[in-house]
């Protein structure tokens, strides 16, 4: 308003000029206010709510329109012209095409912006709301993922259990303990969202030991490390299902000594681990997805960005190659 009336006002002081404007768009606050909240709150959501139909919308916002051009038009006439701006222009009817104009694009514009201000802001809640609903949904399907691997974990270790049991062996409460500390961190530590390096190794290793017990020295098993960043955070349970998998599908179908390697590198944030197991020569080289591998390539794509899994079924062994940058976590 400072700006439009400015080439008619030479003679004013900008100040004055200034305060005047103020006046005379606080004065015709009611008309924009009354369309622009009308939009806002009433034909927006009848819109939304499908509750009327479109024509009856659009005649309601035109009725409404006129009403706050009416309202402006008076105002103008008998306050803003010849109080706020003492008859700087000469006086004009109620309905005149160039004043109905002027009134029209002064509420249109405050109107117009209110509008695209609520329609951006109601988009951008809405992004907010589907990411958020998105994230609820994955953490969902990780916590579920972890659940299936912890029943599948003391499955197979009860499993070993039963079989020394059954013979009688001096190791079964050697076992049991060992259990009960596996046990322990699935219940408490494996909850956390992200472990260090060094217990998820630990973690490994006290599984390691309880299935030497169980083989004996029929079963070679081979554990590298070299990790340079010990304090690294992991997922937790995330290299175990391969190691499940070396026993169950390698050691324990093999009649012959066998062997299980494994290697854990830990290079500036990313970690390679490879493990290789024996296994009778099948002729089958395809690469079945059991639960405990699905379970983590789907764990991977929702925890990181950069991963890759080479799983290689040979004639006479197993092989999986784990490399994941642990800095990259996902984004939704």
């Amino acid at each position: 308003m400072f700006v439009w009336v400015e080439p008619t006002m030479h003679g004013t002081p900008e100040n004055e000029q200034f305060v005047k404007a103020t006046l005379a768009v606080l004065a015709t606050l009611v008309p924009k206010c009354l369309l622009t909240y009308y939009i806002l709150y009433v034909s927006i959501r009848d819109v939304q709510t499908g509750r009327k139909k479109m024509w009856r919308i659009s005649t309601e916002v035109f009725v409404m329109t006129l009403i706050a051009l009416l309202i402006h038009r008076l105002i103008s006439i008998y306050l803003t012209n010849p109080i706020i701006y003492e008859g700087i222009w000469p006086p004009a009817p109620i309905i005149a095409m160039r004043p109905i104009l002027t009134s029209l694009m002064e509420i249109g514009f405050v109107t117009g912006m209110a509008v695209a201000l609520k329609f951006v802001r109601v988009q951008l809640t809405g992004k907010e709301r589907e990411k958020n609903l998105l994230k609820e949904k994955l953490e969902t399907e990780l916590k579920f993922l972890r659940n299936q691997t912890n029943p599948h974990f003391l499955m197979n270790t009860l499993n070993n259990i039963y079989a020394l049991a059954r013979k009688k062996s001096e190791h079964t409460p050697d076992v049991v303990l060992k259990l009960s500390k596996l046990l322990r961190f699935m219940l408490y530590e494996s909850r956390n969202d992200r472990i260090s390096l060094t217990d998820e190794i630990r973690m490994i290793e006290d599984y390691l030991e309880l299935e030497k017990i169980r083989y004996n020295e029929r079963l070679t098993i081979e554990l590298a490390k070299n990790i340079d960043e010990p304090s690294q955070d992991i997922a937790p349970l995330l290299l175990l299902p391969f190691i499940e998998n070396a026993f169950k599908h390698g050691a324990s179908e093999t009649r012959f000594d066998s062997y299980i390697r494994i290697d854990i590198r830990l290079e500036k944030g990313v970690l390679h681990f490879f493990i290789e197991n024996t296994k009778d020569d099948t002729g089958e080289t395809g690469v079945a997805e059991n639960i405990g591998l699905s379970n983590v390539r789907r764990q991977l794509e929702l925890m990181y960005d950069e991963h890759t899994l080479q799983v290689e079924n040979k004639k006479d062994r197993f092989i999986v190659h784990l490399t994941v940058n642990l800095m990259s976590d996902a984004t939704i």
